[in-house]
């Protein structure tokens, strides 16, 4: 079981070395991460999530489990939101703490533990992980942006007009570059038309590209900032991630009397790492980069132990 969890948590936490040494060696700027942030987030991401969405069909998704994940999931979400006040910074965090690498890792870890019935589950999930937890993070987010603007406005004219801000929000937290293209290839799927290979191809390459970038990212950003202050925060932030959310998981599933392979799976895709499309977020949003930085760091070298520990306890429920 250590041998599948080293073989698929190794790769990531190589990709986040390779670009902490590549800052350290100078082969990247500093300013270079913010552009390059920028175009993850703006192009990789879109077409990753526009190619994935357009192949799931909702009448073959199988709710009950999703239910329970996703039930979990936003419980933890809405209760690090009230908890921080809805501020940007509260949402980012509240994210990070649930928000899986489910693909980077969970493919090959799911595949490798459970076989071809356990990805089923995990692509049930995968379909619309993004859809729900990344889409209300963006809309949180661009609110928790309004409310700021407006507090921070000096003219009584602005505070006043309350509505127009929350309305902006919520059309920049759809007309954006994560949820409109889930949207739109959700729709797609639902043609049942076929992707031409000129449009599809180009889209996978991108797609493919946007993990190990984002890791990339991650370890120049780790190399560049002064993080040794956010460690403490990082650990409880990675074990809120890799060890909370299973638990509520495991808790909701069984509440639901879901049992078998489709509750281990489910489990086993909460504990696994922070998503490094939560540090994405960060720096799109210039909110707790330091600590969501270190977050996904910690997060991937607990993972090693955390994961293995998941998967040995879940065999009992």
């Amino acid at each position: 079981m250590q041998s599948i969890v080293l073989s698929s948590l190794l790769p990531v936490i190589f990709l986040i070395a390779i670009g902490f040494i590549a800052y350290r060696a100078d082969w990247m700027r500093a300013e270079a991460i913010k552009d390059l942030s920028r175009l993850v987030f703006m192009v990789l991401t879109p077409a990753l999530l526009f190619r994935t969405m357009s192949t799931v069909h909702v009448d073959q998704l199988d709710f009950k489990p999703v239910a329970a994940y996703f039930a979990a999931a936003i419980a933890l979400f809405g209760l690090m939101l009230a908890w921080g006040r809805a501020t940007p910074r509260a949402t980012v965090l509240a994210l990070a703490a649930t928000f899986s690498n489910t693909v980077a890792i969970g493919i090959p870890l799911i595949g490798l533990a459970y076989g071809e019935a356990g990805m089923l589950t995990l692509f049930t999930i995968i379909s619309l992980h993004a859809l729900i937890l990344l889409t209300l993070a963006t809309i949180a987010l661009e609110l928790g942006v309004a409310r700021q603007a407006a507090r921070d406005s000096a003219t009584p004219e602005t505070k006043a007009a309350w509505r127009r801000p929350v309305l902006d929000a919520l059309r920049n937290g759809i007309l954006h570059p994560v949820p409109l293209p889930i949207m739109l290839g959700l729709l797609f799927a639902q043609t049942d038309l076929v992707m031409p290979t000129v449009l599809d191809r180009p889209l996978q390459l991108l797609g493919i590209a946007m993990g190990p970038m984002s890791l990339l990212l991650v370890g120049a950003t780790l190399a560049s900032a002064r993080i040794g202050h956010e460690i403490k925060g990082a650990f409880g932030l990675a074990l809120l991630k890799n060890l909370l959310l299973p638990a509520l998981v495991a808790g909701v599933g069984l509440a639901m009397g879901l049992h078998g392979l489709p509750l281990t799976v489910m489990v086993v895709t909460a504990s696994l790492p922070i998503g490094a499309n939560v540090f994405i977020f960060s720096q799109r949003y210039n909110v707790a980069e330091d600590l969501v930085t270190a977050g996904v760091a910690v997060s991937a070298v607990l993972a090693m132990l955390s994961v293995s520990l998941v998967m040995a306890l879940v065999q009992y429920l």
